[in-house]
């Protein structure tokens, strides 16, 4: 039953005294502010009531979303296919289109209580965005009519519908996490309730991952209070239904940052196939192959579900959220992979691509798009094209950090010709706008600030410079401190720093004959960064230089497997080591 205002608000204290919620860190608060300008910009043009039998159906049924099934209590079989494809795309956090499938289904069944459920689910927060205000309102009424429709429904679905009652509240005093901790206490007791319910349990662990999205493991690998919970209620979801659309996505979410994220690698291998119309699934094994080595497979599934997106996009005219953030994300990350295989050609397009499929006017009005903008610099940068750094135009000064970038790359370029004048002016232009509140204030799309990224692109250019004038302890000395600022950034994927500073520093440690510390350090390296042949060929090297023989020999041959798709002859990256010649 639902509770009347004062019950909400005693029965959602007595369980924050239970548990308190862990507090959203301020980057993410940062973030979440700027999706929800996004989210509340789409959701006011395209959110209405739904719409009666006579008008025209609001969604289209797709071919390509997979067979996974939850039976409901409906007098309509084509409303029951709406519920369905609703339920798989809010697992592809598709929830726009989420949205208009269920609408679907009320318009078909206006008696589905199910189907209202299923607007005040896919309305509410996820891992990648909070809760955004201005659709309460409606999530809170559709939440309230599923339960006014809930005594014609079985147990187990009104089961649902009153854990789902427990997410919204119209009382403004009651904190949004206090009302998220309620709903997935709630959704632990009703699936523990149905233990055959694989959508009960799996909705119950992404209700745990909301209370904390993004940091499930800290730096040091240990899991955050609700992990542990989090990874054994998917892991016993998956064993009795490997193709759970929602289990391999959320599973992969929950332990990528893990010590272990080969623990999804078989999430990886399959979720592509289960819904090939969905592209954030289609997309979602890069992230554990980009965290266990297998870039190419990650520049694959970036390319399968880019084609996805935009069959998806342009069929259905779509703008807004997913558009907007979840298929450049698809681009971003091709650029990522690729370039960790050595491919520039497929690398740099895929930068260039990124910047064009966002319209400029986006970037002004969305400031955490910015993260995208510099990303042709950073290609150019990772591949040496020093000609093509040069001819490229300074950005409007109203990007601030791009601008910054510019100054950092160019900086490179000076740096690789040994001009250190001119490249520590582009260092001193570049600490000039690091300086600037705008960019102190920037939280980019992934959580990190600007300044703290320029800070790295600071020392990494000091270090460039330093090499240019022959300090190579110098250069080695800033380095390290450009990668103590990386190993502080937070967990995303791709990386939202461009480049792995450790790989720069083994070819600097090579430089000034220390082999020993270089393999040290390209070691490190590949820890974070498995079999990339950017350390690889380092760490043969730095074993050849010490004599031993057989093991560079044995490392010489997974780097030609690593780079064997490439079409840059050196894996060097140091502006002051670095080759621009093609294969």
């Amino acid at each position: 039953m639902p509770f009347s205002a004062g019950e909400k608000h005693d029965h959602f204290a007595s369980i924050s005294k239970r548990r308190q919620p862990v507090r959203i860190k301020s980057w993410q608060s940062y973030l979440v502010f700027y999706t929800l300008l996004l989210g509340a910009a789409f959701l006011a043009v395209n959110f209405s009531q739904p719409k009666t039998k006579d008008e025209k159906r609001i969604a289209p049924l797709f071919k390509d979303l997979g067979n996974h099934h939850h039976a409901i209590t409906t007098k309509s079989p084509l409303a029951q296919k709406y519920f369905d494809q609703g339920l798989i795309l809010t697992y592809a956090f598709n929830h726009p289109e989420a949205i208009r499938s269920f609408k679907e289904a009320v318009r078909l069944d206006s008696t589905c209580a199910m189907a209202y459920w299923g607007i005040a689910l896919a309305l509410g927060p996820n891992i990648n965005s909070s809760m955004d205000p201005g659709v309460i309102p409606e999530a809170y009424a559709m939440a309230q009519k599923a339960n006014l429709l809930a005594a014609q429904v079985s147990e187990n679905e009104r089961g649902y519908i009153q854990a789902l009652a427990q997410r919204y509240s119209l009382d403004s005093t009651i904190a949004r996490e206090t009302l998220d901790l309620a709903y997935a206490n709630a959704m632990r007791e009703f699936s523990q309730k149905f233990p055959d319910d694989l959508d009960a349990a799996t909705l119950f662990a992404e209700a745990l991952m909301d209370l904390n999205p993004w940091n499930h493991w800290d730096k040091e690998g240990r899991p955050d209070v609700d992990t542990p919970e989090i990874v054994t209620t998917l892991e016993a979801v998956l064993r009795r239904n490997p193709n759970h659309p929602g289990a391999n996505h959320y599973y992969i979410h929950a332990v990528e940052a893990s010590p272990h994220p080969e623990k999804a690698l078989a999430c990886a291998d399959r979720l592509g196939s289960i819904s090939p119309g969905a592209g954030h699934l289609v997309h979602m094994p890069a992230h554990i192959y980009m965290r266990t080595g297998r870039y190419y497979e990650a520049s694959l599934a970036n390319e399968a579900a880019a084609k996805a997106d935009e069959s998806y996009i342009t069929q259905c005219n779509r703008q807004g959220f997913y558009p907007a953030m979840y298929y450049p994300h698809n681009i971003h990350f091709l650029w990522a992979s690729a370039s960790m295989e050595g491919r520039s050609t497929v690398a740099i397009d895929a930068a260039r691509k990124l910047v064009a499929s966002i319209p400029l006017q986006r970037f002004r009005e969305f400031s955490f798009l910015e993260a995208f903008l510099p990303t042709p610099l950073f290609a150019l940068a990772r591949f040496s094209k020093w000609h093509e750094i040069l001819a490229e135009p300074k950005p409007a000064p109203e990007f601030k950090y791009t601008t910054a970038i510019w100054h950092y790359v160019r900086g490179l370029v000076f740096a690789s010709q040994g001009k250190a004048d001119e490249a520590a002016a582009e260092q001193a232009q570049l600490l000039a706008l690091a300086q600037n509140d705008t960019i102190k204030n920037l939280i980019l799309f992934g959580g990190s600030n600007a300044a703290a990224l320029l800070d790295i692109a600071n020392h990494t250019l000091a270090g460039e410079v330093a090499g240019a004038r022959g300090q190579i302890d110098e250069m080695i000395r800033e380095l390290w401190q450009a990668a103590k600022l990386q190993d502080a950034l937070p967990y995303i994927e791709p990386p939202p720093w461009y480049l792995h500073i450790r790989q720069v520093i083994g070819q600097a440690l090579l430089k000034a004959k220390r082999p020993a510390e270089a393999e040290t350090t390209f070691r490190e390296d590949l820890e974070q960064n498995p079999f990339n042949g950017w350390s690889l060929q380092g760490l043969e090297q730095s074993l050849r230089l010490q004599g031993k023989r057989e093991e560079a020999d044995g490392v010489q041959e997974q780097f030609k497997q690593a780079w064997s798709r490439a079409d840059v002859t050196a894996a060097y990256l140091s502006s002051c080591c670095s080759s621009d010649k093609p294969k």
